[in-house]
């Protein structure tokens, strides 16, 4: 019989660089699968090494490294061949200056098929798409019911940003692929809200930074709802996706409980923190100043579209066909706010 220590199973995670997927390679160490991950440069080796070590894993020659870069072919077939799974999380996300839809839209979607081609001729069994809320919730109005997988980003709607229109579209190019020639591969997808958690170094996720902002003393919470998910609980249902028959072919919310309003959020810190809290707000700003502000600070002029939208999801289906039970959106919280100090990164 085979021990999780003694799996040979190789598993492929693209973006060994990011969040997410540092904890799924985490995850899959501890179960005892050889992982192989994606950087765009090999310079990068030893910082993500170095978090994995931050999280507990000295995985030594169960982890390896291959150069690709999802803008281009050259690297994915070496990086998909003998494996029997694929975490596909990576995504490219313009900097700087970059404002023109298609330089978010293209990249993403031309990604997606790059790895997907690679898994299907490599005999990849499974694809694990890390696809987003963005792609469920954006565009809708205020909704009656909690969002669930049956919904898609209606990018009709008003006041839908560039990522959430990749993340909606790159997905859906991932569906299809797999509908039309993607052989006998299979595919699952997860959409996780605000991922928190353990930060593992100084590079980290965007939702991380509302918790960091909060924690630095900004000065109120716009009237902003969200749903949150501890990262660890995200790479536990990615594995659950990766191997369990119901999986194959569904997409998976991944929330923690309710949504939260984000002066709810600063409250938490606070009645869980004590002192380490000291700075942080709980007031809520008036939508007038939100609106005012965003006129000067670009930050600022995402929120403003969300002010008062409920923005409620539900895990029902995750929990009923896989088991997943994530901790609770109060320990994702902390849990982000306890690294953060801990590492001296707020």
């Amino acid at each position: 019989m085979t021990t999780a220590n003694e799996k040979e199973d190789r598993v492929l995670v693209t973006g060994g660089t990011g969040f997410i997927a540092q904890h799924c390679m985490l995850a899959l160490l501890a179960q005892g699968y050889r992982v192989r991950t994606t950087v765009r440069s090999l310079a990068r080796e030893p910082e993500v090494r170095a978090h994995l070590r931050e999280g507990g894993a000295e995985p030594g020659d169960r982890l390896s490294f291959v150069t690709a870069d999802l803008s281009m072919d050259a690297g994915w077939a070496e990086a998909a061949r003998g494996c029997t799974y694929v975490m596909h999380g990576a995504s490219p996300t313009p900097t700087g200056q970059q404002t023109q839809e298609d330089e978010w839209i293209r990249p993403a979607v031309e990604g997606n098929l790059r790895v997907l081609r690679a898994a299907r001729d490599a005999g990849v069994r499974r694809v694990v798409l890390t696809s987003a809320f963005g792609a469920v919730c954006a565009g809708h109005g205020p909704m009656q019911r909690p969002f669930d997988e049956t919904d898609w980003s209606d990018l009709t709607g008003r006041n839908i940003w560039p990522y959430q229109k990749s993340k909606t579209l790159s997905e859906r190019a991932a569906w299809d692929f797999v509908a039309r020639e993607g052989g006998s591969l299979e595919l699952s997808a997860v959409n996780p809200v605000a991922v928190l958690g353990p930060v593992l170094g100084a590079d980290y996720s965007h939702s991380i930074r509302l918790i960091g902002n909060m924690l630095v003393g900004q000065p109120g919470c716009p009237r902003i709802n969200c749903g949150f998910v501890d990262v660890r609980d995200v790479a536990d249902l990615h594995l659950r996706a990766m191997t369990h028959a119901a999986a194959r072919g569904e997409r998976f919310l991944a929330i923690a409980g309710d949504s939260m309003w984000l002066a709810d959020v600063a409250k938490v810190l606070k009645s869980r923190l004590g002192p380490a809290a000291h700075k942080v707000s709980s007031r809520v700003l008036p939508n007038w100043l939100v609106r005012l502000g965003a006129l000067k600070d670009p930050a600022l002029r995402g929120a403003v579209p969300l002010l008062g939208l409920n923005l409620n999801a539900t895990s029902a289906k995750a929990r009923r066909l896989l088991g997943w039970s994530p901790r609770p959106r109060e320990e994702a919280i902390v849990a982000t706010a306890q690294s953060l100090l801990r590492l001296g990164l707020v």
